[in-house]
């Protein structure tokens, strides 16, 4: 297979060749697109364009990245943006895999032919691999879907890593939340999935999302003991959800003081009228009222 690596000799799946989030490295879409780009700029003696511009023209080039939904027009009969940025990825690429359609169509091929959709699905994953190791991560992410439609839903762990590689290239494009949706797929397929755990915890960390990020660095540590990441993170993390939930419970209180005392002024009181005391053997509260508190 001219132009792709070997399959002995390389992953099923990536080695995190991005940086993850936090901190997403900014994706060269197409480097051809850009140097014509730049090279059009210093002919016509003006500026040149800034890589937000140079993006929005890459994807409008992008003609073969559309679904059959882009075509559709708006209540002004006017063609939708195909301008792309992360909520649009998610779009293109929410519950694409229709799995049910899929089982029922398997039904009616032959062994043969699974096994055929099976050698191509893997070659279209050795072509996106490539692809999002040079950069052009929207492309990968539409033959990871592409190979998604024809693997055999036998094939789990296989489809896994289909999901765990299209993920990857989500948060390059910096669609964080269609990525988590990917990564849990493939947990779901295969639940010792090692760098998908490692993904979702660092996209539900990003998220705030504390105690689900902790359940992963957890399940990372129980199958590979000498991830150093995850250990790090399973000593740091409950401290950070003390503190937050610390942080959340004060500022709770501070506007539930705030709406008592908008009530009470009228009466001539304020929060500062009613103590709260703990019973310390039962853990219950009681409320007393002080009418001239100190």
């Amino acid at each position: 297979m001219s132009g792709f690596t070997d399959a002995k000799d390389s992953d099923d799946e990536f080695h995190d060749a991005l940086a993850e989030v936090p901190g997403v490295k900014e994706t060269n879409i197409c480097s051809e697109i850009v140097a014509n780009e730049v090279s059009n700029a210093k002919s016509n003696s003006s500026h040149l364009k800034t890589n937000e511009e140079i993006i929005e023209e890459i994807t409008r080039q992008q003609e073969d990245l559309k679904l059959p939904d882009d075509d559709e027009e708006n209540d002004d009969g006017e063609k939708k943006s195909e301008k792309i940025d992360s909520d649009e990825v998610s779009k293109m690429f929410c519950d694409d895999i229709d799995i049910e359609e899929l089982q029922n169509r398997e039904k009616t091929m032959s062994s043969e032919e699974l096994q055929q959709n099976k050698e191509e699905s893997d070659r279209m994953k050795l072509e996106a691999n490539e692809l999002f190791k040079t950069g052009e991560a929207l492309k990968a992410v539409e033959i990871y879907t592409n190979a998604l439609q024809i693997c055999p839903t036998t094939y789990t762990k296989e489809r896994a890593i289909l999901y765990g590689n299209r993920a990857a290239a989500k948060i390059n494009l910096d669609s964080k939340k269609s990525a988590l949706d990917d990564c849990t797929k493939a947990i779901e397929l295969w639940p010792d999935y090692v760098r998908a755990l490692m993904r979702r915890a660092k996209l539900c960390e990003n998220e705030d999302r504390l105690e689900d990020a902790l359940a992963d660095y957890k399940r990372v540590c129980e199958l590979e003991p000498s991830q150093r990441e995850a250990r790090e993170a399973v000593s740091r993390l409950p401290e950070q959800i003390n503190e937050r939930n610390e942080r959340l419970k004060t500022e709770m209180l501070s506007k539930l003081k705030d709406l008592g005392n908008m009530f009470l002024k009228p009466f001539g009181l304020s929060t500062e009228n009613f103590q709260m005391q703990q019973d310390p053997s039962t853990g219950s509260y009681s409320v007393n009222f002080q009418q001239n508190p100190r």
